[in-house]
């Protein structure tokens, strides 16, 4: 069999073996620091922190986290204060004159900006430490525990919080350096595919145990959970190529330049970024309702009590197109037409039938502008995939898994990671993953 071809040609590459054999060890570290909770805290006393983790934004800090939000672990904040900094440092890339030359001094100015962005992770997670404590000891309370009190359980445990979530981060890079995809990613992909299992076999038994269909429903379930993965594959792989053609040059007796290529533009070039600010939005009327209740003030509580339920049409409405104005947003503040316009022309570059500068720059943008609408429309449809889900009856765990950010990071994650074993393979004269055609990853960022 193929498969099984392809699997002993990637254990006869030393290098691949020795990758993949460090990356699974390192997986191996961060799972287990994820189920050790904070000193101090007894883990039978956490039941109303995992009943706050089972939805809304709580649901997806626990996802990247893979547990360990709930779990009250040493490494609870895990990856995510490192993707709020860098979301911060990539907008003050555009907007701040300084980091802008940061980014065009090349691998120097890489280092110094991932330098500031360690520093403001650690700034971060000094905010949202004794904010999780302080969480932490409401949802104990509410439950009859109690958490330990005092300076010195603050102070420690938020010292832990963030020397755990730094050491996430550094698994992350050795990852990245010693083991095979990008780190921090494969971390996040591990954190949601460990919830899995456990989803899955309890929308097996719901549909066994209960009057719910039985196994043909769960069957049905999978057919259409497998076109929905088949969607975000098309989603994250979707590009539109723009011809460009270089002008010849005489340097001596040889001639250079003259072909043709293609600058690829991505469908959605926003990846899952518009998706998680509009869950953080949208989780803020949540916020409003609950703030009512203990003033007695009932204002709040009527005016967005239609966007606390996650499957009614309001919620998925506004959400959705929020989704889209945030596409084009990122979209618009990750692709530079003018700068890309500058490197064609620099290099003697154009646009067949696009006079080069200025107007090679308004059609990027013009093409970008029409391939961008389908693509955050699509974007919007797999983001409220799980709210479809939930109106047909499937659980809450295993329904999350029919879009959202789960399924595009889990997607984009393991194309990117299968790009990289098949470029291994084809490196050293193997046969790649599939028989025709190349895998094509996202190609982006860490998140």
């Amino acid at each position: 069999m193929r498969a099984v071809d392809t699997i002993k040609n990637i254990w006869k590459i030393e290098d691949l073996r020795n990758r993949i054999l460090t990356t699974l060890l390192l997986i191996v570290v961060d799972r287990f620091l994820s189920v050790i909770t904070l000193p101090g805290i007894n883990p039978s006393d956490l039941s109303a922190l995992h009943s706050q983790t089972s939805s809304g934004l709580m649901s997806l800090l626990d996802m990247f986290s893979g547990g360990a939000f709930s779990n009250a672990s040493i490494v609870a904040l895990g990856i995510m204060p490192y993707i709020s900094a860098s979301i911060v440092i990539q907008l003050l890339a555009i907007a701040v004159p300084s980091f802008q030359k940061l980014q065009r001094e090349g691998e120097s100015g890489r280092r110094k900006i991932n330098q500031y962005t360690r520093y403001l992770t650690v700034v971060i997670l000094f905010m949202q430490a004794p904010a999780y404590l302080l969480n932490l000891n409401v949802q104990m309370r509410s439950a009859g525990a109690a958490m330990p009190s005092g300076l010195w359980f603050t102070l420690s445990s938020t010292i832990i919080l963030a020397a755990g979530s730094m050491f996430v981060l550094w698994l992350g890079e050795r990852i990245t350096d010693k083991g095979i995809g990008n780190g921090i990613s494969f971390i996040i992909l591990v954190g949601i595919i460990a919830r899995l299992p456990h989803a899955l076999f309890q929308e097996f038994i719901s549909r066994i145990s209960e009057s719910t269909g039985g196994l043909v429903a769960f069957l049905v379930e999978i057919v259409f959970l497998l076109f929905v993965i088949a969607g975000a594959i098309l989603l994250v792989q979707g590009t539109r190529r723009i011809p460009v053609q270089y002008a010849k040059q005489m340097i001596g007796n040889k001639q250079y330049g003259g072909a043709r290529q293609y600058i690829p533009l991505k469908v959605n070039a926003a990846n899952v970024m518009p998706i998680i600010f509009a869950q953080a939005i949208m989780f803020i009327p949540i916020s409003l309702m609950g703030f009512s209740q203990t003033t007695s003030d009932s204002f709040f509580a009527r005016l967005f009590a239609p966007l606390a339920d996650h499957t009614s049409f309001w919620y998925n409405f506004i959400f959705a197109l929020m989704i889209i104005v945030f596409t084009y947003f990122y979209t618009a503040i990750t692709i530079n037409p003018t700068q890309m316009a500058e490197d064609l022309k620099r290099n003697n570059g154009f646009i067949p039938g696009i006079k080069p500068g200025k107007r090679t720059a308004e059609y990027i943008d013009e093409v970008m502008s029409r391939i961008t609408f389908p693509g955050s429309l699509f974007l919007a449809l797999v983001a409220i995939m799980p709210a479809f889900a939930r109106i047909f009856g499937i659980k809450q765990e295993f329904s999350q898994f029919f879009g959202g950010t789960s399924l595009l990071i889990l997607v984009g994650v393991v194309l990117d990671t299968l790009q990289q074993v098949e470029s291994h393979l084809l490196m050293r004269h193997y046969d790649g993953l599939l028989k025709s055609g190349r895998i094509k990853g996202r190609q982006s960022s860490a998140y």
